[in-house]
C-alpha cells in the first residue's frame, strides 16, 4: 500500500497509542497528538544535525509562535500510526513553518494534520533574533517546496 503523504519525503515516526493515551471517549486524547508532534519535531531537528544542546550553545531556538491541529478521525490503543513531518516554508531569517500528518498504517488514511509557525528566538531573552548560520545550514536544505 502506498501512503498519500501531503508532501514528499517526510521524516517519519512510528507510533502506537498506549492505554494511558486513551481518554474517556475511548480514543487517543488530542493532547497526545500534540506531544507526538513535539517528539517528531525534535527527532527531525536532531536528524538534521540540530539538538537541544546546539540550541543552548547557540542561545537560539525555533519556538512555536502558533500551532494548529485538525483532528480528522479517532485512533485507538495499539493502532499502528505513522507521523510524518516536514519543514515547509521559511524566510531564511526569522520564520519557519513545520507541518505534520498522522496516518493510520493499516489503510493509509490521514487521521490528523498539524501546522506550526516557528520563530527564531534568543533563548536568554526570549526576543526574536535572526537564525544563526548553523540553523540555515541544517534546516533550509530540508524545506519542501510550498504547494498548498
Amino acid at each position: 500500500m502506498s501512503l498519500n503523504w501531503d508532501h514528499p519525503q517526510p521524516y517519519i515516526l512510528e507510533l502506537s497509542p498506549a492505554a494511558g493515551d486513551i481518554d474517556g471517549l475511548d480514543h487517543t486524547n488530542n493532547a497526545v497528538y500534540v506531544q507526538w508532534c513535539e517528539k517528531a519535531g525534535w527527532a527531525h531537528s536532531e536528524a538534521l544535525g540540530l539538538s537541544l544542546a546546539d540550541y543552548r550553545r547557540l542561545d537560539r531556538a525555533m519556538a512555536i509562535r502558533r500551532s494548529e491541529y485538525d483532528y480528522i478521525l479517532p485512533t485507538a490503543a495499539g493502532e499502528a500510526l505513522l507521523l510524518g513531518t516536514w519543514l515547509y516554508a521559511t524566510d531564511g531569517k526569522l520564520n519557519m513553518e513545520r507541518r505534520f500528518q498522522l496516518v493510520r498504517a493499516s489503510d493509509g488514511v490521514t487521521v490528523m494534520r498539524g501546522r506550526w509557525e516557528l520563530i527564531c528566538i534568543e533563548i536568554s531573552t526570549g526576543r526574536a533574533r535572526r537564525m544563526p548560520a548553523e540553523f540555515c545550514d541544517g534546516y533550509l536544505p530540508a524545506v519542501v517546496a510550498a504547494t498548498s
